[in-house]
């Protein structure tokens, strides 16, 4: 595998907010209801990893008001699982030598997202998925040997990640076209097992 080491096991990366957590239709959802007469972003509109940039675009105070929804106490608890993603995440911890962890980063504002995450696992996943979150700012500095994140780039202190990133196909980043030799998981219904096997 990339990392190396015969029968060192395949570490997996997963994102939470747009890949196991459905973020942007719980911000959509949000926004209507708090701001029923504000112009808004329907997914299918949704360009750029960043919500609230994309609303500063529509009217300046707008990122300011988005922003408000997923700062708010109960808003990343409250997410719906993305679907099918509780199942493969039970499947792979069940995997034959395969570690996997979930990796997020937490908002800058971190009252409740911080706290909200771990329940949210917690509530969907289990305690045994709680023992592997990692939260951080900045995953170009935990190895592994995939990551699975929503994000179309990601920047850090490390320039050369061990990790090979899939992209998770979101409405922020469907038109996207990927230089290769990157990759795309178009959902979870994909295939994710192919995916790890072809780094074993």
């Amino acid at each position: 595998s990339a990392m190396g080491g015969a029968g060192r096991p395949l570490r997996v990366l997963v994102d939470m907010d747009g890949v196991l957590a459905d973020f942007e239709g719980a911000v959509l959802r949000g926004f209507a209801s708090r701001f029923p007469g504000e112009p808004r972003l329907e997914l299918a509109e949704r360009r750029g990893f960043s919500v609230r940039e994309q609303y500063r675009g529509l009217r300046p105070e707008l990122g300011d008001k988005v922003a408000t929804v997923y700062e708010s106490p109960g808003f990343f608890l409250g997410l719906d699982p993305v679907p099918g993603a509780l199942d493969a995440m039970r499947e792979m911890i069940h995997m034959q030598d395969t570690e996997v962890f979930i990796c997020t980063s937490p908002l800058r504002k971190y009252e409740h997202c911080v706290v909200e995450k771990y329940k949210w696992v917690e509530k969907h996943l289990g305690p045994e998925f709680v023992d592997r979150i990692i939260l951080t700012r900045d995953k170009t500095v935990v190895s592994a040997d995939l990551l699975f994140d929503d994000k179309d780039t990601i920047k850090g202190a490390e320039l050369n990640p061990s990790w090979e990133h899939i992209l998770f196909t979101c409405c922020h980043n469907r038109h996207i076209q990927l230089e290769p030799p990157r990759r795309r998981l178009l959902s979870w219904a994909d295939d994710w097992k192919a995916i790890l096997e072809s780094k074993r």
